[in-house]
């Protein structure tokens, strides 16, 4: 007979190992189950059912009987005449057609509900598990990864490849820029950014958790998680096949969303995708370039006691910063203290609040007065230090402007906005961000100087003067001459 099924619950085999190299077997023999493909972190656990009597290669009988811890199990209701059938000597035979995936997980929850002894326990370091040393006979192997493999072999070593599927996360952020998701994005202080983690469900999946954790420079919004059956996250997964936790957490993660029993078990296709969504603002405590601010998630999965954890899923939320550079008449050793700009977005619609360098917000420019005049709102005006220097920080990648309102003393304001653009580099992998740091190097030039009042500036005057009496004096005498001869 050959069985192979999957279970909706959890990686369970069932192995029958048999004696080969003689008509009968020998008492003495034993035999040895290798997992190939086993998962690393993942504890497999042997439990023998039966237990081989004998063998009889050339006609193919054999004959098994419980072993005594599996005795009320092979005897009980649920399991005598559906799955196997019992002489009045305790041979044990598999009833033609039995369901060999319901039969072992009803014997995993037996093997667990009455702490039967088990022939070992593994956790597996690399892809190859073996347990050696075996009596011949029917076993199961119990581990919590969701897939049925039922062997019937006349092979005392049998190896099981290991075809389960196990639980993964891949996390992503919307860049806001082309609403496109992926590893990274950026974005100002105060903005909200949007998180989705796609999470796939093998069928059988046990005691699956979700677990995010934010850096301090992203503030979560507890109200916006939300479990999706669709990629387009259009159709959501009702809240009473999942919670979350966002306080009394002891794991040092932000929140988790625990997906409830009778959704894991109800389960039916091979493996079921969910994507959890929820939002967070960056905020004065984000990390300025460099790393980025971090947003690691993973999964936990398995049976109580024995759960493993997905590989961290990591996005980096980046926010920049630029600075300006106030100089005057083409010598930026000449720095100029006292200059005031604000700063406008990228349609100059919005200005910039600012407090001790970093953004807060964006309001409205303000309409100009009958004079022409603006009256800038509070914390938008930036004011160059002694250095001629302002820094300003917690930027999206854009395009920005410039606007000077007030001049260094005996120097022209600006006559048009100052052009600023930050442009970050994705690096290879498309995980991280880079930004070259950008300066943006603003002139003014002196105003016309009048004459001075002394020296040769009073010659000036005198000199025209004299000029203007003696042209007078010219004109008055040819007049004069000019009604003499009339």
């Amino acid at each position: 007979m050959k069985h192979a099924r999957k279970l909706a619950s959890l990686l369970l085999a069932l192995v029958m190992v048999f004696a080969v190299a003689t008509t009968a077997f020998a008492a003495d023999e034993t035999g040895s189950i290798t997992i190939d493909n086993a998962v690393v972190g993942q504890t497999y656990t042997i439990y023998e059912i039966l237990k081989l009597e004998s063998y009889n290669k050339d006609s193919g009988a054999y004959s098994y009987k419980a072993t005594s811890e599996w005795n009320g199990f092979i005897n009980s209701a649920d399991i005598k005449g559906t799955y196997v059938n019992v002489d009045s000597q305790g041979y044990v035979t598999w009833v033609k057609d039995a369901d060999a995936a319901a039969f072992a997980k009803l014997a995993q929850a037996y093997a667990k509900n009455n702490s039967i002894a088990n022939q070992g326990s593994t956790k597996a370091t690399d892809a190859t598990v073996t347990f050696t040393g075996l009596e011949l006979g029917y076993y199961l192997l119990d581990s919590s990864l969701g897939t049925l493999c039922s062997l019937d072999t006349t092979n005392p070593r049998v190896t099981i490849h290991e075809k389960n599927q196990v639980p993964t996360n891949e996390k992503t952020v919307e860049e806001d820029s082309n609403n496109q998701y992926g590893s990274v994005n950026d974005a100002d202080i105060g903005q909200t950014v949007n998180f989705k983690s796609t999470i796939t469900l093998p069928k059988g999946s046990e005691n699956v958790v979700f677990h995010d954790t934010m850096s301090k420079g992203l503030t979560l919004d507890a109200s916006s998680i939300k479990v999706y059956t669709d990629a387009d996250m259009t159709t959501e997964l009702g809240t009473d096949n999942y919670a979350v936790v966002t306080t009394d957490l002891t794991d040092g993660c932000t929140f988790e969303v625990s997906f409830e029993k009778t959704y894991l078990d109800g389960l039916t296709a091979d493996s079921t995708t969910v994507y959890v969504k929820y939002a967070a603002t960056v905020n004065e405590n984000a990390v300025v370039g460099g790393e980025g601010n971090p947003n690691t998630s993973n999964v936990e999965y398995g049976e109580k006691g024995k759960t493993t954890t997905t590989p961290d899923s990591t996005t980096r939320t980046y926010t920049w910063s630029f600075d300006v550079l106030k100089y005057a008449n083409g010598d930026e050793n000449k720095v100029l203290e006292g200059a005031q700009f604000v700063l406008l977005n990228n349609d100059k619609t919005k200005v910039a609040t600012i407090v001790d360098g970093k953004l807060t917000g964006w309001v409205n420019v303000p309409v100009a007065g009958t004079d022409g005049t603006i009256t800038w709102p509070e914390n938008t005006t930036l004011t160059t230090n002694a250095q001629g220097k302002i820094d300003i920080a917690g930027l999206d990648a854009d395009t920005y402007y410039l606007r000077e309102t007030v001049a260094p003393a005996g120097y022209n304001k600006l006559a048009e906005d100052v052009e600023v653009t930050i442009t970050p580099t994705k690096g290879d992998d498309g995980k991280t961000l880079t930004l070259t740091p950008v300066t943006a190097k603003v002139e003014n030039k002196s105003g016309s100087e009048l004459p001075e009042t002394g020296g040769m500036g009073t010659t000036i005057f005198y000199v025209l003067g004299s000029i203007l009496v003696l042209g007078a004096a010219v004109l008055l005498i040819t007049k004069k001459r000019m009604n003499a001869a009339a």
